[in-house]
Order: structure tokens, then C-alpha cells, then sequence
């Protein structure tokens, strides 16, 4: 192999560079290979296809400026050619790149990169506080030396809350102790890593922030983490913490539990204290936490959750509506379709008469009305303080009158009888969102909220306890790694995460949680 630069690379190296400092997308596009087989990884994963590349890219605003103070060449052919560049940031420390580059018709184009930087301190998108930790738990107990990411709604004493906006923190005073959920889980040993991002005032399910940015989502790079527990669901997903502790108002646990691969529960409505916890729509909030284990998920369920929530003898059926699987995208129906099969559920049409579009409108209706009544005051207060996502949908809530508010809880306790009466003693397994995490494109993001919205108010609405389970891959193989170490098919993307919801009757929560431990070590 030569160390001879073919002609025509050294130039487009440094067009390449141009084009990354002052982000002339047109040109980055010229200058990565077209088609399918294009690669760009980083420690935020690896993204396949020039459309991948280019979406993210466009996405994230700019790379960090930076010098090239080394490069290196080695030459297959005169054709094909290895570059390895060391840079420097203009902020501090030092980066390497390795592209393939291959000349084509048009000239020198990246058929594959790998990017390197060094990491910061700490991720901002992540997290708004870090410690080393926060604050430290007692010295023993059934959680010592697990870390904690708490969502920026709950109280941490000598801390502010600030909701995911920089105006509302301003405002706000130290916290003068913690929120009941934290204590007890100090109290059993765990340690608070930090104060983790949340959406705006928890008013949304994608897990972008226009202020701080979208965590970043490492089992799919460059799409949504999901939100608004979304800081504190990335932090468990990039091991930066054991347990995310979050809230659960619309899916605010399911959906980034879903879209990373990770365990989560909502609980029992009104199982867990949500004092000293920033409201939402306080007749639908609920603790919640994510974990990368179904284990570790229900032991924080046995410090969290009320010693009469007992597993008791419980053995339920296992139940799935072909219907509301309809609800989700096909690959999500699917997937979600093969776990139930193995988890052994058995087909139901009894939920084949349930308007699910009714259903969700009256969980949208009767949330903006708390919302508003909760936080209407502080937001006409505050003019142009709300990225326009969560201001859209204040400025919807601000026009939800007492009539209609009353009205539609009026319909929600209706709705909750029907709930209970179709669920009995039975588990339902429902996908936990319509879809795989999508792309940060807004318009696309109101369309992916509004479907998964008809999966996600069942729970709401009925007030139940639902654990969010990773599925398989595919028919025949699992999450885990291939038998005896086997490599996956050369080639072949990983998929995105999907995940299958249990739900059950109120105060099912730790026989929930068990059985959700028995699944994950069977399947």
C-alpha cells in the first residue's frame, strides 16, 4: 500500500474541510458517495445511506470548528485511498477522522468515515446539572451504588427546578427539599448523578428542547430520543446513569423507552407521591423510570412503589388486539405482533369496538385544559419565552374552556369504566409508540405524536400501571448477542428499537414488573 496521495485527493480533502467550516450542506452532499452503502459513524452511532447522512447533517446545525494539523494517506489504488486526519478544535482537544475515499465519474467522494472527538465534560443536551455525584445516597440499602438521572421536574434539595426553559429557571428558588420519589430511592442507596432534560414544561413526546437541543439518541443516531423524559432516558441508554427517573403523563417514559431500547414503567396512577413535582395535567401525571434491565426496573418498583401493591398469586392471560396493533406503522405492528406470539398472548377482538380516535381526544381535550389551568398564568406572563411546539400547543390549551374541560373529564371517567371492564384481570400487549423514533423534522414530529397518542391514552385514561419491554430483532433471534458470539450478517443494519407495552388493571404495578422480569429472561 503507497503513501502516495493519488491526484485530485489532497484537493478534495481540503474542499471537504471548507465545506464542513462553513456547513455548505450542497458541497458535504457532492462529496460523500450517493447511494445506500455510504457509512459515517461516531460514539452517537453509525448512520447508512447518503439520505441518513445528509438528514443528519442538516439536522444538528455545524460541526465544532477545527484545524487539520495531521494527514495521512494510504493508497489501495489509484482509485481508492485511506485518509487519517488528526485536527484540533478551536475549543480544545483533539479529533481524528478516517474516510474512504474512491474517485468516481464526478471525482473524489467518502464512501466511508469514521469520526472521533473528544468528549465534553458533559453532554448539555443530557443533562443540566452533573455531579460526582449530586447527591450522594445512603451508604447501604437495595440500590447502593446505582446513579440516578432525575427529570427536571422533580424537587432536589439545594437545587432549582427548571422545566426544560432557561426563563422558568431564572425564576425559580432553591428547592428546599427532595420530591418523596427521590428521597425514598437516596434513602435505598442509589446516589442522583444529576438533574437530566426534559421538553418544555413536559408538553411534548419527542425529547427535542428548542433551547438545549435533542439528547442524542445512541440506538438511533441522528432521530429523537423521545421525549419529555428524554434527558433522563438518554442518560440510561448511554450508561451515564442506571436509572432515569421520569414522569408519565402521555408517554412521556413509554415512548423514549421505546425509541432506545431501554425497560420502563408507568405506574399506578397515584401509586407513587408526584409531590414536589412540576404538573403537567395532574389527573394523568405519574412517576415513572427507565433502565437498561428488567431486573434493576423492578427493584426501583419495590423502593418506589407501596408495600400493598403486592404480586400477589396473580397468573393472567395474555392479550393482543389485532386492532391496535393496526394503530402502529406495519415494521412496528409487526415486531410487536412476534412478541406477544412469544410471550404466548392470545388474539382478542374485544377491543375492536373501542374509537380510539374519540379516545384521544378526549385525553388531548381534557390535558390541555390542566395544562393550561396548571401553567397558563406563567405563560401569558411570559411571552416568547416557549419553543414554538410547546407554545402551539399552550396557545390550543389556552382555548379549552371550563365547559370543555369539564365536559371531556366527564368522558374520561366514562372511558375509564369502559377501560377496566375490557382489561379485567387479562395483560394487553399494545406497541408503546406507532412508530420507530423518526427523524427531528417538526413537520413530521406533530403527525408521529398525534398517532402514537392513540396508543399511548389507553393507559392515561384508565389510570393504569404499563412496563415497556425491548422486542426482538426479528422472528428467531433476540436483543442480546447472536449464540456462541456469531457476527451479524456482513452488511446488515441493526434495526431500530421497538417496544411491546404491558398493561393491566390499577395496583398491578409489582406483579407488572415480575412479569415483565420472567418475559425478558424467556424471550
Amino acid at each position: 500500500m503507497r503513501t502516495d496521495p493519488p491526484p485530485g485527493l489532497l484537493a478534495a480533502v481540503r474542499a471537504y474541510e471548507r465545506a464542513l467550516g462553513t456547513d455548505d450542506l450542497d458541497a458535504l452532499d457532492r462529496l460523500f458517495a450517493p447511494g445506500p452503502q455510504t457509512l459515517r459513524g461516531d460514539a452517537g452511532g453509525l448512520l447508512v445511506g447518503h439520505d441518513e447522512i445528509a438528514a443528519f447533517r442538516g439536522a444538528r446545525g455545524g460541526a465544532p470548528e477545527r484545524r487539520l494539523v495531521e494527514v495521512h494517506v494510504r493508497t489501495a489504488d489509484d482509485d481508492h485511498a485511506l485518509v487519517v486526519a488528526v485536527t484540533e478544535l478551536l475549543r480544545g482537544g483533539r479529533g481524528q477522522q478516517t474516510q474512504l475515499w474512491e474517485r468516481t465519474a464526478e471525482g473524489w467522494v467518502v464512501a466511508a468515515a469514521h469520526v472521533h472527538a473528544p468528549a465534553p465534560a458533559f453532554d448539555p443536551r443530557v443533562w443540566r446539572v452533573l455531579g460526582d455525584p449530586l447527591v450522594t445516597g445512603s451508604a447501604d440499602g437495595p440500590l447502593a451504588r446505582r446513579t440516578v438521572a432525575v427529570k427536571d421536574l422533580y424537587a432536589v434539595a439545594g437545587q432549582r427546578v427548571g422545566v426544560g426553559n432557561p426563563t422558568w429557571l431564572d425564576g425559580a428558588d432553591v428547592e428546599p427539599a427532595h420530591a418523596p420519589a427521590v428521597a425514598r430511592l437516596l434513602t435505598a442507596g442509589a446516589d442522583v448523578r444529576g438533574i437530566a432534560r426534559t421538553d418544555e414544561l413536559a408538553y411534548s413526546l419527542a425529547g427535542t428542547n428548542t433551547h438545549t437541543g435533542a439528547p442524542p439518541n445512541p440506538r438511533a443516531p441522528g432521530r429523537v430520543p423521545g421525549g419529555s423524559s428524554s434527558g433522563s432516558a438518554a442518560a440510561v441508554a448511554l450508561g451515564q446513569a442506571d436509572v432515569g427517573l421520569g414522569t408519565d403523563t402521555g408517554g412521556s417514559v413509554r415512548v423514549p423507552a421505546s425509541y432506545q431500547g431501554l425497560y420502563g414503567v408507568r405506574t399506578t396512577h397515584g401509586a407513587v407521591p408526584t409531590t414536589g413535582v412540576v404538573p403537567l395535567a395532574p389527573s394523568f401525571d405519574t412517576v415513572g423510570w427507565l433502565t437498561r434491565d428488567a431486573d434493576l426496573l423492578a427493584a426501583v418498583g419495590d423502593v418506589l412503589l407501596p408495600p400493598d401493591l403486592a404480586a400477589g398469586t396473580w397468573s393472567p392471560r395474555l392479550l393482543v388486539s389485532p386492532d391496535l396493533l393496526a394503530l402502529a406503522q406495519d415494521d412496528v405492528a409487526a415486531r410487536v405482533g412476534a412478541f406477544a406470539a412469544a410471550a404466548g398472548a392470545t388474539a382478542s377482538d374485544a377491543w375492536r369496538t373501542v374509537d380510539v380516535d374519540a379516545w384521544a381526544e378526549v385525553f388531548r381535550v381534557r390535558q390541555a385544559w390542566e395544562a393550561w389551568r396548571a401553567h397558563g398564568a406563567w405563560v401569558r406572563a411570559h411571552p416568547g419565552a416557549l419553543g414554538s411546539d410547546v407554545a402551539g400547543r399552550f396557545a390550543v390549551a389556552s382555548r379549552v374552556d371550563d365547559a370543555t374541560g369539564g365536559a371531556a373529564g366527564e368522558r374520561r371517567d366514562a372511558i375509564r369504566a369502559q377501560v377496566l371492564d375490557l382489561l379485567g384481570d387479562d395483560v394487553l400487549v399494545v406497541p408503546a409508540a406507532a412508530s420507530v423514533a423518526p427523524r427531528p423534522v417538526p413537520a413530521e414530529l406533530e403527525a408521529v405524536r398525534a398517532a402514537t397518542l392513540r396508543l399511548t391514552c389507553v393507559a392515561g385514561l384508565g389510570g393504569l400501571p404499563a412496563v415497556v419491554l425491548p422486542t426482538r430483532h426479528e422472528a428467531g433471534s433476540t436483543s442480546h448477542a447472536p449464540e456462541g458470539g456469531a457476527l451479524p450478517e456482513p452488511g446488515r443494519r441493526a434495526p431500530f428499537p421497538v417496544g411491546a407495552c404491558l398493561l393491566a388493571a390499577p395496583g398491578r404495578d409489582r406483579a407488572l414488573l415480575a412479569l415483565a422480569r420472567e418475559l425478558a429472561a424467556r424471550l
